[in-house]
């Protein structure tokens, strides 16, 4: 590897501009919602995650691999919504797009492969059955989510899903993810000089 691919590889946004791009979307979708209604809504979260994804390019020279799959959804699913005038596919892409990292996620495992140790290795040294079992974890996740907004549109209204899309999916992602810290410093890999 160059030079000059280490320094891009190695390029890290600050922690609160990282959740900034990456919740601004959604925080543009809820607030054009409740403002309009939810086709202007789906046009303005189109525009913010390109934006979102020029940004990151910018400052990083790459895409990191889950906005980007992300990205290309809602830009596909916003499209069919504006097109079609549906608000169904809106709805449907949190769905479509969790189970997709499940079953990607599951069926590495299921070939010995962990594809978030490809995503999250530059982020955390751990054992190899640390990766299996935060990608096993991981998948289960998707799994739910996918459940859960399937219930929420199926069953509340668009102005609730817009909600719950903002305010419950990205707490439950949140807590989610501190409740992994545990597997994380279980299956550290140690090196040497580390305490």
């Amino acid at each position: 590897m160059s030079t000059q691919e280490t320094t891009v590889a190695k390029r890290q946004i600050n922690p609160l501009l990282k959740l900034a791009i990456e919740i601004g979307p959604l925080g543009i979708f809820f607030f054009t919602n409740a403002k309009f209604d939810i086709y202007k809504a789906t046009a303005a979260f189109m525009v913010a995650i390109a934006i979102a994804l020029a940004i990151n390019y910018a400052l990083l020279r790459r895409v990191p691999t889950l906005p980007l799959v992300t990205g290309a959804f809602v830009l596909v699913f916003g499209g069919l919504t504006l097109i079609l005038h549906n608000d169904l596919f809106i709805k449907l892409k949190p769905t479509i797009v969790n189970g997709l990292f499940a079953a990607i996620l599951l069926g590495g495992l299921a070939f010995g492969k962990s594809f978030l140790r490809s995503v999250l290795d530059t982020v955390f040294e751990l054992t190899d059955e640390g990766w299996r079992q935060l990608t096993l974890r991981w998948a289960l996740f998707f799994v739910f989510l996918a459940i859960l907004n399937e219930i929420v549109w199926r069953n509340f209204s668009t102005d609730f899903w817009v909600s719950f899309k903002v305010f419950g999916i990205m707490p439950l992602t949140l807590i989610f993810s501190i409740a992994q810290v545990r597997l994380l410093t279980r299956y550290a890999i140690q090196r040497d000089g580390d305490e």
